[in-house]
């Protein structure tokens, strides 16, 4: 999931203390590293990165992509996150189908402690658990993946009641599973970096 970088477009909370110029370069800097550390693992092919664009059209989308070397794009399109992330799974069923992916990882573009052992974590874990939750120290989560399982029976958990953009996001992701008997694993917490504490907590 990746925001363009944008002058005034992007990490607005950050702009307060940094600038709007300062924050888009931050941005940048932060999506050009998630993406060269999921194309570590996609010349293994062990992935498929698809890439899902906010702030910019489809053209435009298609011409980023492009540059990035990634050959899979999708809008974003409206709603709140959890609506984007549940568009995202439904715009790559088929392809998915084609090519007997079973798992899908949602990460951000807002980590530059990203590791490639991150990823492998997350993929390790889902041969064995339905759910994977990377905690964010802001109340969210910086990645999840979602089993076969989840895609096909249960689409709906880890997008419904959300308040997005809390730090409830994690606890009521967590909640939706409760009552299930489907199994989950964490990964270990990190700092989404979206306001200047977060750059200075990581010092």
């Amino acid at each position: 999931m990746a925001k363009w970088h944008g002058f005034g477009r992007c990490k607005t909370r950050l702009s307060k203390d940094i600038g709007k110029s300062n924050s888009a370069k931050v941005q940048s800097v932060m999506t050009r590293h998630t993406i060269s550390v999921a194309k570590s693992l996609q010349k293994t092919q062990l992935i498929h990165i698809s890439i899902a664009i906010s702030g910019l059209g489809k053209k435009n989308c298609s011409r980023w992509s492009n540059k990035l070397g990634i050959k899979t794009f999708n809008l974003q399109g409206k709603g709140c996150l959890g609506e984007k992330m549940k568009r995202q799974i439904i715009f790559n069923k088929k392809f998915c189908y084609q090519q007997k992916i079973k798992n899908i990882i949602f990460i951000g573009t807002d980590l530059p402690d990203l590791c490639h052992q991150d990823l492998l974590h997350a993929m390790r874990g889902l041969q064995q658990n339905d759910l994977i939750l990377g905690p964010s120290t802001d109340g969210g989560y910086w990645l999840i993946g979602l089993s076969k399982k989840i895609i096909s029976k249960h689409l709906h958990l880890p997008f419904i009641n959300i308040k997005w953009g809390t730090e409830n996001v994690l606890q009521n992701t967590l909640d939706n599973f409760a009552s299930t008997k489907l199994k989950l694993k964490f990964l270990e917490s990190k700092i989404d970096i979206d306001k200047i504490c977060d750059i200075e907590n990581r010092r």
